[in-house]
């Protein structure tokens, strides 16, 4: 058996827990992928994944193999960069994670990192904050961009601040309502900043409460002695916008969200206000093992002004 190909087909499995998909994903059929992982079992003498009518977890001794599978994965990653590019000229994939907030900034972060080197493969994922952590610290991900305030007592990341959110309430222009220049330029109606308590009273979609950034909102609102009953939540920020530019829904938008609708969408976009829900969002590294070339390539465009000054530029201060 291939080992290397055993591993790649164990990790697929584990990361979307469906036989079908695994095998999408690494490109083979779903027989192929069930007989690599037998032989892997037969291999190692060990029982690894749970079988039943559907996909039923790895055993004890399959989170093991998972682990070791990790390491030398990512340790071949690192030495088939170190053999393709030079040092000046990475080559290779990066894995980026992001959580569904800060997926537009770190879409445009992927596109800087293309730009700069263009040997370097980004594969970008959204993902929850736990779904995260656990990819950087088990090498799944290269870096991530996440909630900064979730990471402080985390001795295992390396955090380095990238930019602050801002929050808007986000709904449809009432029918009749006069437009005007706004903060992006013509057809953003020009709005006053909006109270957070004004915000309660409006028929609200929100991300569902798993979310960190649901979790944020939530603080607010009861803060202030408000309680909110979403008319629509969902896990997904392009269902936010679109249900929004429906009409008669209102949605709490960090400003990079915002700053991707379309221009002359209409809608009212309002500065959330008293108080000033300041979210900082940072780029996250594993702090154990050394960073593969392209990661490197990476950290130095992220640590630099240029990408810095763009980054908090999409952020959301418009208007303010």
């Amino acid at each position: 058996m291939n080992l290397f190909d055993g591993y790649r087909y164990l990790v697929a499995l584990a990361q979307h827990r469906h036989f079908g998909r695994a095998a999408a994903a690494c490109h083979i059929t779903q027989p192929a992928l069930s007989n690599a992982l037998r032989a892997l079992e037969s291999h190692f003498g060990v029982a690894i994944v749970r079988r039943g009518r559907a996909f039923g977890g790895l055993t004890v001794e399959g989170q093991e193999v998972l682990a070791t599978a990790h390491r030398v994965l990512h340790e071949q990653e690192l030495l088939a960069q170190s053999l393709a590019g030079a040092v000046t000229r990475p080559v290779g994939r990066l894995s980026v994670g992001a959580v569904p907030t800060a997926v537009p900034v770190a879409a445009r972060f992927c596109a800087t990192v293309v730009a700069a080197h263009p040997g370097i493969a980004p594969q970008l994922r959204s993902l929850s904050s736990q779904d995260l952590e656990a990819g950087l610290e088990d090498l799944t991900l290269d870096l991530a961009f996440g909630f900064v305030e979730r990471t402080a007592t985390n001795s295992r990341l390396d955090v380095w601040p990238q930019y602050e959110e801002h929050h808007y309430l986000v709904e449809a222009k009432p029918a009749g309502g006069a437009a005007g220049l706004g903060p992006r330029g013509p057809g953003w109606p020009a709005s006053a900043p909006l109270p957070w308590v004004q915000a309660a009273e409006r028929a609200l979609c929100l991300l569902t409460p798993e979310m960190h950034h649901r979790a944020l909102v939530d603080a607010v609102f009861r803060r202030l002695g408000c309680e909110v009953r979403p008319a629509l939540e969902t896990d997904s920020v392009l269902a936010l916008a679109v249900a929004v530019r429906a009409g008669g829904l209102a949605a709490v938008l960090p400003g990079a969200l915002v700053a991707t609708l379309p221009h002359d969408a209409d809608l009212v976009v309002r500065p959330l206000v008293e108080p000033e829900l300041r979210t900082a969002i940072g780029l996250m590294v594993s702090s154990a093992g050394r960073p593969s070339r392209t990661l490197q390539a990476a950290l130095d465009l992220a640590r630099g002004s240029p990408w810095l000054a763009q980054a908090r530029a999409v952020s959301g201060t418009f208007g303010r």
